[in-house]
């Protein structure tokens, strides 16, 4: 386990075609070495309750959960100048804490995540642009106080989630014509209070300029509250492709930097955790 340095580029937040990526720990890994990554985090979305994904088309899939942990170890080992870590993003939702636990046994990162709102048996996924029938019934105000409630109560919740993931997610959802109309700053600082109160760690994302948000998630405006506040933070970029391995991590640090930060937490391969400076 080599030494990080100032800057070192370091991927807490990427998906493979195990979930709902497209290329193969092996394809990712490769894609990251060229990028001049130093430590890959893999965090493919962990298994779900059935009404929760009927078709296993965006999660690891319990039966499938040994292979995937085979073929992590085979990209690893394939790959000695590269520092892998496994890990899942772990939807919260209520009640999924005994799940959680058993289906990531082994994972040494866990994202926490807040994709779908409700119960697990009357609930619907905030971000799927295919279904967008939550957002025109309750509309995006509601929404948002919902996902902030559901946020919140995934960060009280005693997993051991490493950090939280893309934590404005409902942003998405802006160029689907539905952005928020109320102040909602007033939320935001509902969930860095949370953040501080719990001692998360959140997610600065690349992501959001990939998916036209026009700004990382979270928005300046909530990352600067995080700051502040003191949330340390970790930055990933969600890639779902081997291109998009570690896509725009340097201009995050700088953007951070900008903000305030003087620092980004890394994981490393045993266990640790590793407060990084930024150049």
């Amino acid at each position: 386990m080599r030494p990080l340095t100032p800057g070192s580029i370091v991927d807490c937040h990427t998906h493979t075609n195990f979930s709902d990526g497209v290329g193969t720990f092996e394809e990712n890994a490769r894609a990251a070495v060229a990028a001049g990554c130093a430590v890959l985090v893999s965090t493919d979305h962990l298994t779900l309750p059935a009404v929760m994904d009927p078709a296993g088309e965006v999660q690891v899939v319990g039966a499938e959960l040994a292979a995937h942990r085979v073929a992590w170890e085979n990209a690893r080992d394939a790959h000695p100048e590269l520092e892998m870590i496994y890990g899942f993003e772990a939807d919260w939702y209520p009640g999924c804490e005994e799940n959680v636990l058993r289906w990531s046994a082994g994972a040494q990162v866990l994202l926490g995540s807040v994709h779908w709102l409700g119960v697990i048996d009357d609930g619907a996924w905030i971000d799927d642009t295919s279904d967008l029938a939550i957002w025109r019934e309750l509309g995006p105000d509601e929404v948002w106080r919902r996902y902030v409630d559901a946020w919140c109560r995934a960060c009280e919740s005693p997993l051991p989630f490493g950090t939280m993931a893309h934590p404005d997610l409902p942003e998405r959802m802006r160029n689907e014509g539905f952005a928020a109309t109320i102040d909602l700053e007033p939320l935001w600082d509902q969930m860095v209070a949370c953040a501080r109160d719990t001692g998360r760690r959140v997610e600065l994302s690349t992501a959001g300029w990939r998916k036209g948000v026009g700004d990382y998630y979270p928005a300046r405006g909530l990352l600067e509250r995080f700051c502040r506040a003191g949330v340390p933070i970790t930055v990933g970029s969600d890639a779902h492709v081997p291109a998009d391995m570690c896509d725009g991590i340097a201009a995050a640090y700088a953007h951070a930097w900008d903000v305030g930060y003087r620092s980004v937490e890394a994981p490393r391969a045993d266990g640790s955790w590793e407060s990084m400076p930024l150049q």
